[in-house]
């Protein structure tokens, strides 16, 4: 099935690093027809720890929804683009989870402020906890990306590829998006350099001589999830890299000067997302371009994912 963005929510805490966002939600939002809800949640318990304990959540709503709806027409500016400002009340993921099941939203727009290790368990991360509960795709930017609207479209995209499962979604939604910007496609494999030592051996799997050796294994692999169509009518690369996964991949878009990253998402624990981050984790706070973050809907995971949430 086309990749398809009818609602977007494009979320912003009024910081310099989230207006980042913005230009991205009105540049897919004006690409797809979509109506842009622009999202900003009132975090009354942060509020509470400053003496605000006592002020009426309504007229603490009313006075932020005032300001956000100044704050966001200028950012909007101009722009054609169909959009609208939504303002709650509680735990930011939370309450960006909830909106995006209700208005059945098929893409999430974040700012992360690349916070890693031990800050982001003392501050939490709330892009983090996007990546683990929300029920459909999330589009990161970082500090280091500058995504300018309008002009800027996606001229090269980079899909990273583990084969599994969540990389073969993504893989999905990738190839689409370069059909839809005309784009020209990347797909990388990042192996274990271990594998690549005796790639000039005798494949210890292989069952006869004729037998490939397994990088010659994943070059195929590669070869075969991209189209023939496509192939015949854009510029495609595939590529075998070793190393760290989020250095190498993050190393190849910046070198080929990628404009978008597409990567799956796997259900790690929350104190394994904290303390070692998974490779999609740290390619959002390294990469240098927007990350489309794709996670399995897969109820058992999300179950989990969820249980690890309210734990913490």
């Amino acid at each position: 099935m086309p990749v398809s963005f009818s609602r977007i929510v494009c979320t912003t805490d009024f910081s310099e690093c989230s207006y980042k966002a913005i230009p991205l939600g009105l540049a897919l939002a004006q690409e797809y027809h979509a109506r842009l809800l622009l999202c900003h949640v009132i975090d009354l318990p942060v509020a509470a720890m400053y003496g605000e304990a006592f002020v009426n959540p309504h007229e603490v709503q009313v006075r932020v929804e005032k300001y956000a709806g100044e704050q966001l027409s200028r950012k909007i500016g101009e722009s054609p683009v169909d959009w609208e400002s939504v303002i709650t009340i509680g735990h930011p993921a939370q309450e960006i989870v909830r909106i995006t099941q209700e208005r059945d939203v098929d893409l999430v727009i974040a700012a992360t402020h690349g916070r890693a290790g031990l800050q982001r368990l003392v501050l939490g991360s709330v892009t983090g906890r996007l990546l683990r509960t929300l029920p459909c795709p999330a589009l990161i930017v970082n500090d280091n990306v500058s995504f300018k609207y309008p002009g800027d479209r996606f001229h090269r995209i980079l899909i990273g590829c583990d084969f599994s499962p969540d990389s073969n979604l993504a893989c999905e939604y990738g190839l689409d998006l370069a059909r839809h910007f005309d784009a020209e496609l990347h797909l990388v494999h990042v192996m274990d350099p271990s594998l690549l030592k005796d790639a000039h051996k005798p494949d210890q799997d292989a069952e006869s001589g004729d037998q490939p050796k397994m990088p010659e294994r994943f070059k195929r692999k590669l070869a075969d999830l991209i189209p023939d169509e496509m192939r015949r009518e854009r510029t495609t690369q595939t590529m075998l890299l070793a190393g760290r996964p989020y250095e190498e991949l993050t190393k190849y878009a910046l070198i080929h000067q990628v404009d978008l990253m597409v990567l799956g998402v796997r259900g790690h624990s929350l104190v394994e997302t904290l303390f070692v981050g998974s490779t999609t984790d740290r390619v959002v706070q390294m990469g240098p371009c927007p990350v489309l973050c794709i996670r399995s809907s897969d109820p058992a995971a999300m179950l989990e994912s969820n249980s690890s949430e309210k734990s913490s």
